[in-house]
């Protein structure tokens, strides 16, 4: 049985998987900081400094902070600014992997494109060609 584990978890596309998922994770890292440390920001400021992490409907009467932070420790509350940020957030990955993926395709297609130089003669075919050359003169 362990055997059958190993020869499982050894096969190509299960090392393939685990290599995505940690490089995924670390893009996921990139991003959420790209979009809460940058885009984020200039959104606030193009907006005159709203920040949507802390947009919050309060679900309970007891709820009275005006921070996202406080208020979900007060109550029940329904934070569609983080929802809103995370929207953001996938939209971005989307889009940027988008654009990997196109660039890589575009890179295949000018290697399916570019002609293969023709395969070098035989020594057989070199001896040949060099006899007939000489038969013509």
């Amino acid at each position: 049985m362990l055997r059958e584990f190993r020869e499982f978890a050894m096969k190509g596309n299960v090392v393939d998987l685990a290599v995505g998922v940690i490089i995924g994770a670390a893009f996921g890292a990139i991003v959420t900081s790209l979009v809460g440390d940058i885009i984020m920001p200039i959104i606030g400021a193009a907006t005159g400094g709203l920040d949507f992490s802390n947009y919050f409907v309060p679900l309970s009467k007891s709820v009275t902070a005006t921070n996202l932070a406080d208020a979900k420790k007060q109550g029940a509350v329904l934070a569609y600014g983080s929802f809103l940020t995370l929207t953001i957030n996938f939209i971005i990955i989307a889009f940027v992997l988008f654009l990997v993926i196109r660039a890589m395709n575009k890179l295949k297609r000018k290697d399916e494109a570019a002609p293969a130089a023709p395969p070098k003669p035989s020594a057989e075919v070199e001896l040949l060609t060099e006899i007939r050359d000489l038969l013509k003169k």
